[in-house]
């Protein structure tokens, strides 16, 4: 019998003039054979907000799209938001989600709450 493990991919990145001596031989003693330096390719870092994909993915936002996303960062699904909420049904809640049913400020503020996040993401512009 043979048995096959697959380890995920680790990748650090380490950035500056030098890397220091010590922190290399820790990490030639922890990943062996199988550590590789690979030289900055020279490119600039970009400011994500300034892009253009950024700006175009951020005009389609939704209060709705804002709601699926943050009830999902917080590992709740649609009936446990709903119970959290009051014992709304999970109807309504995708419902809100696919901009089919509003969202009112008394719900944003609550969704703020619940969720940790500013009210003003519930609130359609």
């Amino acid at each position: 019998m043979q048995a096959v493990v697959k380890t995920p991919h680790i990748e650090i990145s380490v950035r500056g003039a030098a890397i220091p001596p010590k922190l290399m031989d820790v990490l030639k003693e922890e990943y062996g054979p199988e550590l590789s330096l690979v030289e900055d390719d020279g490119e600039e870092l970009v400011d994500v907000f300034e892009t253009q994909w950024y700006k175009g993915v951020k005009e389609k936002m939704t209060a709705g799209s804002y709601l699926r996303i943050y009830r999902k960062n917080k590992g709740l699904t649609q009936l446990q938001l709903g119970e959290a909420l009051g014992k709304i049904p999970p109807q309504h809640i995708s419902n809100m989600e696919h901009g089919r049913r509003p969202i009112s400020l008394k719900m944003a503020r609550k969704l703020s709450l619940l969720l940790g996040a500013p009210v003003e993401k519930f609130i359609e512009r």
